[in-house]
């Protein structure tokens, strides 16, 4: 733990993970206030609700490398304040609108989260040496399950004790307070050697945009549809077994065995490639569907759990690694839009296997789209011209500390 240590002693680090965490957990919470709102406050069906949630996704997912862009451009306090207006008058209002203009507004909401996971994870790579970033990013990751855990399950305690109003202004409370605070901090996005690196100088999307990112991509997208799926996957085998109340239990056990996966990987002494990491988690997935009762699920689930942060913390250390400097935003943008594309398109691909063959098919089609992304990535990888030189001491300190090329993760 002497590491963790270090990196938490890193001045601002562990601020700047604190008031992220608040808004982070804030923002996984807000399709379930979105979803309470539409059923109890407008008393429409879970199908309306649907939609507002598919509105607030398709604008997360685009919005990610739009506002990693304009970060890289225009500075992180302009843009992270821009989005916290944004929050302010969207969440003020959702009370008050019609179903019809909630959507657009779900939508622009999306488009102007505030991009906490992204903004986390470039700080980390300026704030901490190449040999911390493991660690740290760990930390990420495990602050990312914490947060799923946490953020659904304070909204459906609220949502049965207040009304859905309330519900909806604590939530936006909680994402204005994390996204000024981010601002306040003002964490650096380049570390000093990279400092010097202006607007003027960023590269083209096509010299960091090649075949190394791509599958670095692949793989974040393939990662979270896979994790998707089986939270899917777990409530149609307890609904099979007439169990469904023992979900919460299954959830947690999955949780937290990635936050014990996620601590352990970050105190390695080196890395694991991506691909493999995702491997081995689509490998351990597909058996899950042998399970038929909750308890011989919540043992089904943990090497599932064991491997699903560290293999988060996999791709945004690839990530980091892989993107210059200037366009450092923009990258991590990409990443969060790859990673909430799986979260979307997850649930209804193994909702499909599930309806051809049962919850065993569900659990055999999230593992087999994980393993599809790692195949897709390490052959992607594999095809990739030698990395150019970087263009820091502290890329090449990276490269040298880890024993490998980017490109392998």
């Amino acid at each position: 733990m002497t590491g963790y240590r270090q990196i938490l002693a890193v001045p601002g680090l562990a601020s700047l993970l604190g008031v992220s965490f608040v808004a982070r957990t804030a923002i996984t919470a807000a399709v379930m206030a979105l979803t309470m709102h539409v059923v109890l406050g407008l008393n429409m069906s879970y199908v309306a609700a649907g939609g507002v949630a598919a509105a607030l996704t398709t604008g997360l997912a685009l919005g990610g490398p739009l506002l990693g862009r304009m970060i890289d451009r225009r500075g992180l306090r302009t843009v992270v304040l821009t989005t916290v207006g944004a929050q302010v008058v969207f969440w003020l209002g959702v009370p008050i609108l019609p179903y019809e203009a909630l959507l657009g507004a779900a939508f622009t909401a999306g488009l102007l989260m505030v991009p906490a996971p992204p903004v986390t994870r470039q700080a980390i790579a300026a704030m901490t040496m190449a040999e911390q970033r493991r660690a740290a990013f760990a930390l990420e990751s495990v602050q990312g399950e914490l947060s799923y855990m946490v953020g659904p399950a304070v909204v459906i305690l609220c949502a049965a004790t207040v009304s859905p109003d309330v519900v909806v202004w604590g939530l936006g409370v909680a994402i204005v307070a994390g996204g000024t605070g981010i601002a306040l901090l003002n964490p650096p996005l380049r570390s000093e050697d990279e400092a010097g690196a202006g607007a003027a100088e960023l590269p083209r999307r096509r010299e960091w945009l090649g075949v190394g990112m791509v599958a670095v991509l692949m793989m974040a997208f393939g990662t979270t549809t896979l994790l998707s799926g089986v939270d899917l996957a777990i409530v149609a085998t307890l609904d099979e077994a007439r169990q469904v109340s023992w979900a919460a239990a299954v959830v947690a056990v999955l949780g937290l065995t990635s936050v014990v996966g996620g601590l352990i990987y970050g105190a390695l002494s080196r890395s694991l490639p991506t691909w493999l990491l995702l491997g081995l988690l689509g490998l351990v997935t597909i058996p899950a569907g042998l399970a038929h009762d909750w308890r011989w699920l919540c043992v089904a689930v943990v090497g599932t759990g064991f491997l699903a942060a560290p293999t988060l913390s996999a791709v945004a250390d690839a990530v980091s690694r892989l993107a210059p400097a200037g366009v450092r935003g923009e990258a991590t943008g990409l990443q969060s839009s790859a990673q909430s594309a799986g979260f979307a398109l997850g649930s209804p691909i193994v909702g499909v296997a599930i309806d051809v063959s049962g919850p065993a098919g569900g659990f055999a089609a999230a593992g087999l789209a994980g393993l599809a992304a790692a195949l897709t990535g390490f052959l992607l990888s594999r095809r990739c011209p030698s990395p150019r030189p970087p263009t820091s001491t502290r890329r090449e300190s990276s490269v040298s500390t880890n024993g490998t090329s980017p490109w392998s993760s």
